[in-house]
Parts: structure tokens; sequence; C-alpha cells
């Protein structure tokens, strides 16, 4: 039986608006993966030390606060740090597609906007983690 896809959905910083994440961690199990969903108010640290206990392949932020082109590359870096520059980064929220183009030349995944069907965001997953 093949390995079950694990993905750490957080939601970094003071941002409080968790509907978003809460749905496509429905969405994401609903498609046979094991999701790990950390809650609010993370610290990039907490999330990559969650990522590495709980040994995930993916880990997939919600930003809304703007505080993307930050937050991302934090985690990149502690991610990198930790030896777990295989694990797939990537999220979505309210993110210009300027930066978004920015943030995956940095090595970031492929970033979702509001209103991108979960089919989407699970196809691209699958195709990105190899089991």
């Amino acid at each position: 039986m093949a390995q079950k896809i694990r993905v750490l959905v957080a939601k970094p910083g003071l941002d409080g608006h968790d509907r978003g994440a809460k749905v496509i961690a429905a969405a994401l199990r609903d498609a046979g993966m094991e999701v790990i969903y950390t809650g609010l108010h993370q610290t990039p640290e907490m999330v990559v030390e969650a990522a590495l206990q709980e040994d995930v392949d993916v880990i997939g932020l919600s930003i809304l606060s703007g505080a993307h082109m930050t937050v991302f590359p934090r985690v990149m870096s502690l991610l990198n740090e930790k030896g777990l520059d295989n694990v797939l980064l990537t999220g979505g929220g309210i993110i210009p597609q300027k930066d978004m183009d920015a943030l995956e030349r940095m090595g970031v995944g492929k970033l979702f906007g509001p209103g991108t069907p979960t089919t989407e965001i699970i196809e691209y997953i699958r195709s990105s983690v190899a089991h």
C-alpha cells in the first residue's frame, strides 16, 4: 500500500483568519492525505519544528496578513538548516502575483490565491510529492 502524503497546514503570524486553511485541510484529508493543522499564530520556528516532529512531505502556509515575503523565506531557511530541503513548501492567501513569482524563484512551491479550486491544490501536491 502506498504511504499517505503527510501535509502540515499552518497559519503563521498574527493573522486570525483560518477558514481557508481549515477548508484546505479538510479537502486534503478527504483526498486521502494525512493532515496536521497547527492552528493560529505559529512562528516560522514552530512550523518547522512541527514539520520535523511530524515527518511531513509538505508544508502549506496560509497567509492573509501581508507577511508572505518575510515568512516564506524564513521557513525556507529553517527547513534548509534542519536538513528538510526535501519538504515541499507551498501555500496561499492574499499574495500579489509579483510576490508569488519572486517566492517561486527563491524555491517556494506554487502558491494559490483565493478561489483556487481545492482539486487544483490536491493535484499539485500529488504531482510534486513522489511516494
